[in-house]
């Protein structure tokens, strides 16, 4: 490798570096200890702990080459190499092209300076064509290539960045580097001549967090298959911690979370990761999860400066966050203040006040928000005045006056402004009304005392308008959320929920979606659409807005087209009950955008099949109670008691467990706050029964306390009638609660743990998520290993070592391949059995690692044939099961099964001709001609039936599942006998022949080999005169040629140096014989029955083999058997 030339004083580099070849303008040095016998000596030790230790260029390559000059002591580093190959190719690349030009320079310095730039310019054109970009290019291709030398990974493993840290053994520290590339955790470590390495994938990563003891004040705690590994000592920990907690969050959600990934084109590629888009990627999710913008917002610029706040009048210092369509502030002085600004808002950008260095911005909503001291704010006004212009189009302005409505605007202008544009063309479809509004309208006649209070709310609001601005650039501060904690208004709010999840925003960029995806949803039947004609009516079914056609209708709707918009996560269970409720106050398409908002941003990944959002929350929430209730934790023996009693909390936001009346309250929270209000109610409630929960003998007496506490709960204040109210149904001898008001509820909440920060909840998110995904492919692989054990003889503890080493096989192919069809055939949703699977390639890798016939010379062909014998689907691809029980009969079987197994092999649907293909490569096939070997067709007895069993078979994962099939595929495979021998059809003259070959390469290198080779011979000649006599008795006038004269066998079998010339010469005489006469053919059981009368044959297939040897051999092998591939 080239380097960045740099001036090296030998004075003592000598006692370092040993002369190998040199010249009058180069050098070529070797490290001391480095290639010689014993290591060096005391010498080389030390020269190694240098080099894992010391941050140098000498320590990255054990060869170097230096640039001099003649009557100079001045040398410059120019060249290193991990081998000698490497260098030598440097080295003979100088005396062919730069040695001859040096001889034309007429002083040192012209010849010094030719080179300097001779290899800056090789260093810039290499750098071109890498993918190495970051911010000292020099120093990362150092760590690149020591990256790759130590750890030998595939090429295309791309290393983000790394660190120098100390890895603790023990008590004891070792200094080395801790490397972190797209797929692995490495270190590596060269003390004294003991080295460390260590590789962990970041799939296998159950717990990820930073720690701190007496021992080890700061420190990164990595957990991985029960093994604790801890690293310390670093310069940035918190950088470092923020990387490794992204990139095993991106390996999980590639590998076991393929949902959500799919839309991500930005982590699609794992060569475009690098540790700068990274940190920009962790900045711009932070940016839109806090502001509540659509994912696709990217942050461009922030800013630190003070915005003018006019109502308070003072200066709020905090930052002003740009992105491509939104100008954000946030406070950072403790005032709560935040304030979001659409570009397609602004009406106009100005310099304001040019001495303190201020912006000034224009809404629609004619509001000024003023900004000072901003860094460069002149650049920032160019700029921004044309993002301004690029936004304004026909289609912002429609959608635009909704959202920045000025103060004087009544919640009904507004709801009339949203959707006068998108409803117009399908009014008869689309219901343009809340239900509540419809179902409950106000007296404004009548006003008794409930209402009399609704009016003072709404006033509250109203003067908070005025003062704060209305709409989607209203200044956010601690007096708004004091006004939602109280609750907010019925009459606003649809309005309000809008505003506060960013709906608002989604809805004003797609104008017409929702009626055009109604359209095109409506009519289709899928699953999902079954499951939502199911729940319909089970949806708020006592509210008499889900009693009539209205209400199911606009519920259906909006359920059917998120299913349409989004089919991985189409629809789950909770949706129903959520959308119910959204609908009652916010219209039809308002209530479809808020419900893209909860599912897509606000509760990621809470309503895909495996509901893993709701449970890492769980997770999060029984963290939050160890810490805010330690006395709670102390009584409980097992805390998932509050997982299952919580989850419904967190998938249904206390909708399903509170009165209606009092879960609106606890929407406008969440949609204010997040999901830091749910965690924060569900602490209180827990708090709030802590002496009930604490006098619980069990779980089920636990859940009865929380029941009746959530019966007890009231809204004195809720002006909805009586008859719709739950909460008012219950009679005070129904339960011993005192009534309980959820104002006083969440209030309560706020103060007592209002300090939660939102920062923290997303930190304790993602380390949490690690475990969910790991318990939950801890699930997987109990329920396969329990299902697999039936039917094969392994330990336990093998069998589980099996299932790893096939699992990571299936991961290995997904590592280094962006379309890895592997990956694609990665679905939660299916069977545990059928989760994970391989092709012919990777279980030709696993073949070679585990099988005890591998050391067979045709064992790319045998692999071929034994994943044929499978893939009875005829998709390409075995599962666990399959794969552990041609295992288990290779090892465990009995003679008659292995012989069984060996017999179809070589006959279809399993075996198919595949030497003539590559004849220059032996029995080796490569990767391509192995993947079409696998997945041609070849015609066998019953290939029709299985044909239309195959069609009739019902399709996995895709649309519309037909449970009658699987059903009857279920009870035909119930009912399928134990194969009978007598079932197998016969084997013809080729396939024997192939049958006999295989057989002579397994007896390679046994120690009965001759004896073996001998009985074979024997065995083939007797099998053919039984044919002889058979065709004989069955057409006697027939001439047929002396089987003896045709396969005569010689009483000596030559010593072992003849060996595979004679079985050539047998074979071919063999198969001589066999294409006179293409009728020949034989039965199973002839072949057994021959094979049994020899004993050294029954002895080689009856030896038993320790399958705990190949696993600990794979277990190391398996990352270099694919990083030859």
């Amino acid at each position: 490798m080239w380097l960045k030339p740099e001036e090296v004083l030998l004075k003592n580099a000598l006692k370092l570096w040993v002369q190998e070849r040199s010249n009058q303008y180069f050098v070529l040095q070797r490290r001391r200890g480095y290639g010689e016998e014993g290591g060096g000596g005391l010498a080389g030790l030390l020269v190694g702990t240098l080099d894992a230790v010391l941050d140098s260029t000498s320590k990255v390559a054990p060869f170097r080459i230096l640039h001099q000059t003649p009557d100079s002591q001045v040398y410059w580093s120019i060249a290193c190499g991990s081998s000698r190959e490497e260098i030598t190719e440097h080295w003979d690349w100088l005396e062919h092209n730069v040695m001859k030009t040096l001889s034309v320079f007429d002083s040192n310095e012209d010849i010094t300076s030719f080179v300097q730039g001779k290899i800056r310019g090789l260093i810039a054109e290499e750098g071109k064509s890498s993918f190495t970009k970051e911010e000292d290019p020099e120093k990362f291709r150092e760590g690149l290539m020591k990256f790759e030398k130590c750890f030998g990974l595939p090429e295309k493993e791309k290393l983000v960045t790394y660190y120098s840290c100390s890895y603790w053994k023990g008590r004891v520290p070792c200094q080395g580097w801790l490397y972190l590339s797209t797929n692995f955790l490495s270190f590596y470590s060269f003390l004294l001549g003991a080295e460390i390495k260590l590789i962990i994938s970041w799939d296998e990563i159950s717990k990820l967090e930073k720690t701190s003891n007496v021992i080890l004040t700061e420190s990164i705690h990595v957990c991985s298959h029960g093994e604790d590994h801890y690293f310390s000592m670093f310069l940035h920990i918190s950088e470092t911690f923020l990387l490794m907690e992204q990139l095993a969050n991106y390996a999980v959600r590639r590998l076991f979370d393929k949902e959500t990934f799919e839309n991500d084109p930005v982590l699609h590629d794992p060569l475009q990761i690098t540790k700068r888009g990274l940190e920009s990627r962790a900045h711009s999710e932070q940016f839109s999860a806090f502001f509540r913008l659509p994912k696709e917002e990217t942050l461009k610029e922030v800013h630190e400066c003070f915005l003018w706040v006019p109502f308070s009048h003072y200066n709020t210092h905090g930052k002003m966050c740009i992105s491509e369509n939104y100008i954000c502030f946030a406070s950072q002085d403790g005032s709560l203040c935040s304030v979001i600004i659409p570009l397609r808002e602004v009406t106009g950008v100005d310099k304001a006040d040019p001495a303190n260095r201020g912006v000034s911005i224009s809404t629609k909503g004619k509001t000024a928000f003023r900004f000072t001291e901003v860094r460069d704010f002149e650049q920032l006004v160019a700029k921004l005045r044309m993002k301004c212009n690029a936004t304004s189009s026909p289609q912002h302005i429609i959608n635009t006056e909704v959202a920045a409505s000025s103060a004087s605007d009544t919640p009904k202008d507004f709801d009339a402004g949203l959707s006068k544009t998108d409803q117009r063309d399908n009014s008869k479809t689309v219901s343009t009304e809340a239900l509540m509004t419809v179902y409950h309208p106000q007296d404004a006649e009548n006003l008794d005392s409930k209402m009399l209070k609704e009016k003072m709310k709404e006033q509250s609001w109203n003067i908070l308008f005025v003062e704060r601005g209305h709409g989607v650039s209203m200044f956010r501060t601690k007096k708004t959320r004091d006004l939602v904690v109280r609750g907010i208004p019925e009459a606003l709010r649809g309005e309000l929920w809008l505003l506060f999840s960013g709906a608002v925003n989604d809805m004003a960029s797609n104008p017409g979606y929702y009626t055009e995806l109604v359209e095109k949803s409506l009519g289709t039947c899928t699953l999902a659409t079954d499951e939502i004609e199911r729940d319909l009516r089970r949806s708020l079914p006592e509210h008499p807005a889900f009693q009539s056609d209205t209400g199911i209708s606009a519920l259906r709707r909006v359920l059917t087209a998120y299913a349409y918009r989004n089919p991985q996560i189409g629809y789950c269970q909770a949706m129903n009950i959520l959308t119910s409720v959204l609908l009652l106050y916010a219209k039809e398409e308002e209530a479809f955008w808020l419900l893209v908002a909860v599912c897509e941003r606000m509760l990621p990944d809470y309503f895909n099949r495996r509901i893993i959002g709701a449970l890492v929350d769980q997770a999060v929430f029984e963290e939050l109670i160890r810490v805010h209730l330690p006395q709670l934790t102390d009584h409980m023996t097992d805390m998932t008691f509050f997982s299952s009693v919580s989850l419904s909390w967190f998938l249904t936001l206390f909708i399903s467990v509170l009165p209606i009346e009092s879960a609106v309250n606890v929407v406008d929270c969440f949609f204010y706050d997040g999901i830091k209000a749910i965690l924060q109610l569900g602490l209180a409630v827990l708090e709030y029964n802590m002496e009930r929960l604490l006098t619980c003998k069990d779980d089920a007496e636990a859940v009865t306390v929380l029941n009746r506490f959530f019966d007890s709960v009231t809204n004195k204040d809720s002006p909805l009638p009586p008859a719709v109210q739950q909460g008012s149904n219950l009679t005070d001898a129904k339960s011993d609660h005192p009534k309980v008001d959820i104002t006083d509820l969440i209030r309560e909440s706020n103060e007592r743990y209002g300090d939660i920060r939102y920062e923290d909840v997303e930190s304790m998110r993602c380390s949490n998520r690690l475990y969910v995904i790991q318990t939950l492919e801890a699930t997987t692989k109990q329920n396969v290993l329990r299902v697999v054990s039936q039917d094969v003889k392994f330990s336990p503890s093998d069998l589980e070592e099996l299932y790893e080493l096939f699992k990571k096989e299936h991961f290995l192919s997904c590592y280094w391949n962006v379309n890895s069809p592997a990956l694609q055939h990665h679905d939660a949703s299916l069977p545990y059995l059928d989760q994970y699977r391989i092709d012919c390639q990777q279980f030709r890798v696993l073949c070679h690692l585990l099988s005890p016939w591998s050391h067979c010379a045709n064992r790319d062909s045998l692999a071929l044939w034994t994943f044929r014998l499978m893939d009875e689907s005829s998709d390409c691809l075995i599962n666990f099961k399959q794969f552990a029980c041609v295992l288990d009969t290779m090892y465990n079987g009995s003679f008659t099964d292995k012989l069984k197994l060996l017999f179809k092999l070589h006959i279809p649907p399993a075996f198919t001709e595949v030497e003539s293909l590559s004849p220059s490569k032996g029995g080796d096939l490569s990767k391509e001609e192995l993947i079409h070997f696998s997945q041609l067709s070849v015609s066998s007895v019953g290939d029709s039936l299985e044909s239309d069993s195959l069609k009739s078979s019902p399709e996995k994962g895709k649309g519309k599942v037909d449970i009658q099939a699987y059903l009857k595929q279920w009870q035909d495979e119930l009912l399928k006998k134990e194969e009978n021998i007598k079932d197998l059809p016969r084997m013809n003259q080729s396939q024997f022949i192939q049958f006999s070959k295989t057989l002579y390469n397994l007896f390679h290198g046994d120690p009965e080999e001759e004896l073996l080779y001998r009985a074979i011979a024997v065995v083939t000649s007797l099998l053919l005169k039984m044919e002889e006599v058979g065709r004989r008795l069955q057409s006697p006038t027939s001439p047929v040629k002396s089987p003896a004269a045709v396969t005569e066998v010689p009483a000596e079998i030559p010593r072992k140096g003849q060996e595979e010339s004679s079985s050539e010469q047998t074979e071919g005489s063999r198969a001589q014989s066999l294409r006179g006469n293409h009728e020949w053919s034989f039965a199973f059981e002839q072949i057994l029955a021959s094979l049994l009368n020899e004993p050294a044959f029954v002895r080689f297939f009856e030896k038993p083999h320790d399958i705990k040897v190949k696993i600990e051999s794979a277990k190391n092998l398996q990352l270099k058997a694919r990083t030859r591939v």
